[in-house]
């Protein structure tokens, strides 16, 4: 066995695997444990966020914590090493664990045993369908020149000038910066954060005067950088024109917030959603006065007690109950083959609004629960989404979702579709209103459903029928007995 072969047995690499469905980053959002701590296989090492949801990652193995190759707030790609364990921590002292890499690691061969493989769900993806950003090609030597010489002129200083290049012009006196990046010279030390920040503000890292242990460039450097740059930069040429790409920097009046996470996700999925499925929308307006004595009733039921009884629950029953009646709805669109495939199992997806952004868990095959069964699954469905521990599995497979817009006091509004789903119902506010009952005019408990729908799987009649039938359940629950 040689050295290398006998350290990469000790030392034990643990890469982001994927947690969910293909895909492809995550971003470390805590660590439990630090350099030196003792592991134990299954013990929870860091806390990530996918773009759908909060996930804890443990460890495979037994030793000591030996590197930590990622700050907390990084986005990780699938597949990079970001913690390394000292699996014989008695064998001898550990080598140096050296600066966080700069750039995710090749995945190496033959670092898992034979013997053991992982047991966490989606942990590794195969090499395959591990999916890297591609990185930005390394300018050329004329290039970097070019480049170099627009930052020294952003810094306040003239820069060496590329071959057969003008020499650029004289400029304001400045305070003393470092000199511009030479072609050919040593990649400056930084971690990620550090080289992410400083492409953000525009700032050169080989221009930057490093303070940190063996010459690493540090959050604080790249800020004191760009304070110098930026009183020059006002009087020179602007960005705009001087660089090839303008950099967005921030003002006074504006605050940026990085997209990322679930809000990326949910971005990017209502975007295919509606330049994909052709959406139409239906309204309808109903009295519900008679399911909400009905909520109030079930309250004080011994049968019911300890469960989550509001108006929300008799909505996913009557869409239910309406999906049975018209079992064609619940299908999905196969664009690949052209082909319409019916579910055979309701997966009742619930809009819920928490902290990291919009997520979409859903109730599996909630056609076949209970009134109490359902309102146990509602429960624990909203306490799981507050609390962030929403698994992806929970997010995923669904048929048919239900938006409460009214907890915020809107009538109605225009959904649109959770990808691969045929339809969304927005259930609006339960407000007192004038309505003729019995051929009098009366106050009553009225409410707006709005149903969005794909075309492709249902047509004006079908979408009718089921709105039609949501709302006679809601206004008659007693059809609950009849229809269900």
């Amino acid at each position: 066995m040689t050295a290398t072969t006998a350290s990469a047995q000790r030392f034990r690499e643990f890469k982001m695997p994927d947690v969910g469905e293909g895909l492809t980053e995550a971003e470390i959002l805590k660590w439990y444990v630090q350099p030196g701590d003792t592991v134990t296989d299954g013990q929870v090492v860091c806390e990530v966020e996918t773009a759908k949801a909060a996930v804890e990652l443990p460890i495979p193995y037994d030793g000591v914590v030996h590197t930590l190759n990622f700050d907390e707030g990084t986005t990780v790609d699938v597949g990079t090493v970001i913690i390394s364990v000292d699996t014989d921590p008695g064998a001898g002292p550990a080598p140096s664990a050296g600066p966080a890499p700069t750039a995710a690691p090749e995945p190496a061969e033959a670092e898992e045993p034979q013997g053991r493989q992982a047991v966490l769900v989606g942990y590794g993806a195969a090499p395959a369908s591990t999916k890297r950003r591609p990185r930005k090609a390394q300018p050329q030597p004329a290039e970097q020149s070019v480049t170099a010489g627009l930052q020294a002129e952003l810094n306040g200083r003239a820069a060496v000038p590329a071959p057969a290049a003008p020499a650029p012009a004289p400029v304001a006196p400045a305070p003393p910066v470092p000199a511009p990046a030479v072609p050919g010279a040593p990649r400056p030390l930084a971690k990620p954060p550090v080289r992410k920040l400083a492409k953000d503000l525009g700032i050169d890292l080989a221009t930057v005067v490093p303070t940190g242990v063996d010459g690493i460039v540090t959050r604080e450097d790249v800020h004191a950088a760009a304070a110098a740059a930026a009183p020059v930069s006002r009087e020179t040429t602007p960005v705009s024109a001087a660089l090839p790409e303008a950099v967005a920097v921030p003002s006074a009046g504006e605050t940026r917030i990085p997209v990322k996470g679930v809000r990326k996700a949910t971005a990017q999925a209502m975007v295919a959603s509606a330049f994909t499925a052709p959406h139409v929308t239906e309204f309808v307006t109903v009295d519900v006065t008679r399911t909400m004595k009905l909520v109030q009733e079930l309250k004080q039921d011994p049968d019911m007690a300890g469960l989550r009884v509001n108006p929300l629950l008799f909505v996913a029953k009557a869409f239910l109950v309406a999906l049975k009646r018209h079992p064609e709805v619940n299908a999905a669109w196969d664009e690949a083959n052209q082909e319409i495939v019916l579910k055979h199992e309701v997966n009742l997806g619930i809009a819920a609004a928490t902290p990291r952004g919009l997520i979409v868990p859903n109730i599996k095959d909630a056609g076949a629960k209970t009134l109490p069964q359902l309102a146990e699954a509602l429960g624990e469905l909203v306490a799981t989404a507050r609390e962030g521990k929403t698994s992806p599995a929970a997010m995923s497979g669904g048929t048919v979702t239900i938006t409460n817009v009214g907890v915020f006091g809107v009538d109605t509004g225009t959904p649109i579709l959770n990808p691969g789903e045929s339809a969304i119902l927005a259930f609006g506010a339960v407000k007192l209103q004038p309505w003729v009952h019995k051929g009098k005019v009366k106050p009553r408990q009225v409410t707006t459903l709005a149903l969005s729908f794909d075309h492709r799987l249902i047509d004006g009649e079908l979408g009718s029928k089921l709105l039609a039938d949501i709302a006679g359940v809601l206004e008659k629950p007693k059809r609950l007995i009849t229809w269900g």
